[in-house]
């Protein structure tokens, strides 16, 4: 099937699951490939998942290439779904067009279907059996929506996929290039178990990029390599998210951020089990100990030559969370396999800056573990001295994510010296409540990087919406009589996204000089049953003055000459890049 996609509004989501991984033996393997005007990525890791139960190789998964122009092709033999806001369809020519359409298509057939369309918010129209369709993205987008509409791309991949050989030509702006191919990687999840013939399928999806902007320049290998490397990475996040704990355990992560780790030429750093209590991590230990598996804190460092500043992002990889003795109910414990997603967002978006050329010292932060029931789990009660030297009393072991972050953006600040510390994590259910399921939630003692992440998350398609930041009115919910700090608030009903936040911002201390930037994503880090990818898409833009590649460079909300935001970011004129 051959996509068109036209910049307006589309969801879709491939209903075939997909793999992107194939076997250990290809792991260390990303090469862009010439074939003809085609150009392939074919991704570094091959997924096979550490320790999994059953055969990788039953995973059957579409391979997504990019292409800067339209090839010719008949749609009887390589079917056409043509995507994309309905000002953009109505400006081409048929002569755009014609080599995906013809024979089957003619100009008449062409010019009825995009007149006709009507979206409300999408519509579509076949023009040739179901083999050539035309379909037009939402016309209206709020201030607070992508102007991408790559949440409606997804859905209409999704309705009209044929699971065959099949290509997408994306009729866009270069604006929102970056997030309309994030969007169609969500449409091809890649892992499942499914056994009956046909659930797998291992065709390749060819994308095709027609820029309508004015002045738009045409799109460069470099380009291309960015985009095949952002879906590569979303749909790497999105196969840890979707992958049960039998199988995606703590071992098993690590493995994941090896195989990348390998990859880019990184050795990790690891302190796993008992070690993590010896050198004080005791919000990651104390979590993580009662699993068969055991808890671990694993580092990703990037030092290009010449990098000055100091990044680390910090990633929440809670493999399963039963709540601890906390327990959860049997209808609230399901699904939460994608409580490591803020750790698999950070190991995509990692891959993809590094690859895109990051110009300054990034550092990965992993804190993974298990929250298991065991003789040896942490009680309510139970009083635990974490990595920034400060106590807190355990009065809810379902409140662990931010134990194990506060670890982490402790190390950074300590022993990585960072100055500018980003976590991400599915922290709390209120979060939905607070932004709902297509927003993230961002906490930040900087209104710059506050009112740049929101800029960030509307150009990404990962989008973003502010919590108040208000420590002196908000932390008093952890009080306790015995140690420092509670780890669950008093009051649930007072800004709980927020406290929750705030209660990782007091490991680093309240008057931290660098950049705290905190998101909570536990609702966009899924839609329905399948992961998004979420949060991939969004860190290298919010970083994207610090990439050499000219995509997220043009994306970035912050200027990396003055500080200064761009892209008509409301921040103030100065930015703290401390």
């Amino acid at each position: 099937m051959c996509l068109i996609l036209s910049e307006g509004r589309g969801h879709n989501c491939c209903s075939h699951t997909c793999q992107m991984l194939r076997g250990a033996k290809n792991s260390a393997t990303h090469q862009l490939e010439s074939k003809g005007d085609v150009t392939t990525a074919t991704p570094p890791i091959r997924g096979t998942v550490h320790g999994a139960v059953g055969s990788t190789e039953r995973m059957g998964s579409p391979m997504i290439r990019f292409k800067g122009s339209l090839s010719t092709s008949d749609p009887r033999k390589c079917p056409v779904l043509i995507i994309g806001q309905l000002g953009h369809l109505a400006a081409l020519s048929f002569s755009d067009v014609a080599g995906k359409l013809q024979p089957r298509v003619d100009e008449e057939a062409w010019t009825l279907a995009v007149n006709g369309l009507q979206p409300s918010p999408t519509d579509y129209c076949s023009l040739y059996l179901n083999l050539a369709t035309v379909a037009a993205l939402p016309v209206k987008c709020s201030r607070h929506n992508t102007p991408s509409r790559t949440h409606s791309i997804t859905k209409i991949i999704k309705t009209h996929s044929t699971g065959t050989e099949e290509c997408i030509v994306l009729v866009c702006e270069r604006a929102d290039l970056f997030a309309s191919a994030c969007g169609v990687a969500r449409a091809y999840p890649t892992y499942s178990r499914k056994t009956a013939p046909g659930s797998s399928s291992n065709h390749t999806v060819t994308v095709e990029l027609l820029l309508v902007g004015k002045g738009d320049s045409p799109l460069t290998d470099e380009d291309i390599e960015v985009l095949n490397d952002g879906v590569y990475g979303v749909r790497l996040a999105a196969r840890i998210v979707d992958t049960p704990a039998n199988e995606m355990h703590t071992d098993s992560f690590i493995g994941e951020v090896q195989e990348v780790a390998n990859f880019l030429g990184i050795k990790p750093l690891i302190i796993r089990g008992e070690e993590l209590s010896a050198k004080g991590f005791g919000g990651i230990y104390g979590v993580g100990k009662a699993a068969v598996h055991p808890p671990a804190l694993v580092v990703l460092s990037h030092h290009p030559p010449g990098g000055t500043e100091n990044v680390a992002w910090v990633g929440k990889g809670i493999v399963y969370d039963t709540g601890g003795l906390s327990i959860k109910t049997k209808t609230s414990m399901p699904g939460m396999k994608r409580d490591c997603g803020g750790a698999a967002a950070i190991l995509g978006a990692f891959y993809v800056a590094v690859r895109a050329g990051y110009t300054q010292n990034l550092h990965a932060v992993f804190c993974l573990a298990e929250n298991a029931v065991g003789p040896t789990a942490t009680k309510p009660d139970d009083i635990h001295t974490l990595y920034s030297g400060r106590t807190v009393e355990i009065n809810n072991t379902d409140a662990e994510g931010r134990l194990v972050l506060s670890d982490g953006v402790a190390y950074a600040a300590i022993d990585l010296h960072c100055t500018t510390i980003l976590d991400m994590a599915t922290l709390t259910g209120a979060q939905g409540t607070a932004t709902g399921k297509f927003h993230g939630a961002v906490l930040t003692n900087n209104q710059q990087w506050e009112e740049a992440a929101v800029t960030a998350g509307q150009s990404s398609g990962d989008l973003i919406h502010p919590l108040p930041y208000s420590p002196e009115l908000h932390f008093a919910e952890f009080a306790s009589a015995v140690a420092d700090m509670k780890n669950s608030m008093a009051d649930r009903s007072n800004a709980t996204s927020s406290c929750a936040g705030l209660f990782i911002a007091a490991h680093l201390g309240f008057d931290f000089p660098g950049n705290w930037i905190h998101v909570d994503m536990a609702y966009p880090v899924h839609c329905g049953e399948r992961a998004t990818g979420y949060g991939v898409a969004l860190l290298p833009t919010l970083f994207g003055h610090h990439s050499q590649s000219r995509i997220f460079r043009n994306l970035a909300p912050i200027s990396a000459e003055n500080g200064e935001c761009e892209n008509d970011c409301k921040a103030s004129k100065k930015m703290r890049l401390s």
